[in-house]
């Protein structure tokens, strides 16, 4: 089987199993809101992330795509390419170095709008002075606390934050990282999870996702979290929270999934338990300072697909898992389907409307409309069969 036909294998199953945006594509298709634009995405090439493009060429829109190191599917982006003609850029072999280039080049098309996953092409754009850029989206927790904090102010055009949306939140987040998150694990080591003891860092409504499914799988979770009232919580919850020095002598598993850089940094590597694992889920791999653990290593040994394992000085190993990138995507296939059609078509949504009355946004990062919001959640009821429901 050639690649290609590998990739639109992929995906046409996603597409059969998405029907929001199903829907939202036979709109796109009468009305063609997109006619003229120009798009740039930022987000990971799979085969979820495939049928956001299709709708998106339906809807009239030039469109590029830069992946991210460790998640882009090869085959889905190879049969992108050859379907649709879209320039997408990124392997799943690449470096961050790589995305950084990807980024480049598919900003010199001189989009209009940008789909984004953690502001990087937000914050290239700014740097390139693109002023032909007049909205964006961000999918990402990452993506959000740039634009609040190293970007605030500096964003003239406005940005709907997906990630904020209590859709995102309670689908995504809530219910479909966990059960992702824990795919990928499987697949990398594919060892025992109950009667682990992971120690899981962030307890935000990704984290909660992830310690909570853990726990109900029997293992001991270890909750380090910054965030008294977020640590209250996950107290409440059932977890042992303690602080990340704490948790590292005795945890067999830590999993970073906090949406910010510096996490586990080269003074933490020697508080690891001999040969834990360690892995991370944030949309960045910067969480983990992978540099810093291949620097403190006096060797570097490959056990598995996903599994490396770094010895330091004092004889002790970590495992590092999928290179310190998104374990759910670079292990597995990421979240499911169904969890993506919503995420996604609050994209597809925040696009139209973006596209379409622009007028009615401010500069800046912003929530995604309520109106839209409501509207896709009647959507999803109406897709499921444990739903009776009725406007």
């Amino acid at each position: 089987m050639s690649l290609i036909t590998e990739g639109a294998e992929r995906i046409a199953w996603a597409r059969q199993n998405m029907p929001l945006l199903a829907g939202l594509r036979s709109r796109f298709e009468a009305e063609r809101p997109l006619e003229g634009r120009t798009i740039a995405m930022g987000l990971h090439v799979e085969s979820k992330t495939a049928v956001l493009a299709e709708l998106l060429v339906a809807g009239g829109a030039s469109l590029s795509m830069a992946g991210s190191p460790g998640t882009t599917d090869d085959a889905v982006a190879a049969a992108l390419r050859a379907d649709l003609d879209i320039d997408v850029r990124g392997e799943r072999a690449g470096t961050y170095a790589d995305q950084l280039e990807h980024i480049a080049a598919i900003l010199k098309t001189r989009p209009d709008i940008l789909v984004d996953n953690g502001a990087d092409l937000i914050a290239a754009s700014l740097a390139a002075d693109s002023h032909r850029v007049v909205a964006a989206t961000e999918e990402t927790t990452s993506g959000a606390l740039r634009l609040r904090n190293e970007l605030a102010g500096k964003v003239p055009f406005p940005v709907v934050i997906i990630n904020d949306s209590p859709l995102k939140q309670i689908v995504e987040n809530e219910k479909g990282i966990g059960p992702a998150v824990l795919d990928g694990f499987m697949r990398a080591t594919n060892t025992i999870v109950g009667g682990r003891t992971f120690c899981v860092v962030g307890y935000g409504s990704c984290g909660r996702s992830l310690a909570r499914t853990l726990r109900a799988l029997n293992a001991t979770v270890l909750l380090v979290e910054i965030d008294p009232i977020r640590a209250l919580e996950a107290a409440y919850d059932g977890m042992l929270v303690m602080p990340l020095e704490q948790a590292l002598p005795i945890a067999d598993t830590v999993i970073t999934i906090t949406g910010r850089p510096g996490i586990i940094r080269p003074e933490h590597f020697p508080l690891f338990r001999d040969g834990a694992m360690l892995g991370n889920v944030g949309h960045f791999s910067t969480e983990i300072d992978v540099p810093g653990l291949r620097n403190a290593a006096t060797t570097e040994t490959r056990l598995a697909p996903h599994v490396v394992e770094y010895t330091l000085d004092s004889g002790k190993s970590i495992r590092l898992l999928a290179r310190g990138e998104m374990l759910n995507l670079s292990a597995a296939t990421g979240h499911p389907i169904e969890v993506m059609d919503v995420g996604f078509a609050l994209q597809g949504h925040a696009v139209h409307a973006l596209a379409t009355s622009l007028a009615d946004f401010v500069p800046g990062d912003q929530l995604v409309p309520r109106s839209i919001d409501l509207t896709i959640a009647h959507d999803i009821l109406e897709t499921m069969p444990a739903a009776r429901w009725s406007r």
